[in-house]
């Protein structure tokens, strides 16, 4: 059963790694966020608990 080998895909598997991690992870993490953090307060809500009929 030729699945069973993973000399080929395990060559593979790693390469692609190494490939995401070296290369193309480093490029998408250095764009700028569109969204930056906000030094906003906090607005906190107050909200009523449901009241379940069945409880």
């Amino acid at each position: 059963m030729p699945q069973l080998n993973p000399s080929p895909w395990l060559f593979i598997m790693l390469i692609s790694w190494m490939t995401y991690s070296m290369i193309i992870q480093p490029k998408i993490m250095s764009f700028i966020s569109t969204n930056p953090p906000s030094n906003k307060m906090q607005t906190i809500t107050n909200t009523t608990p449901w009241d379940w009929p069945w409880t």
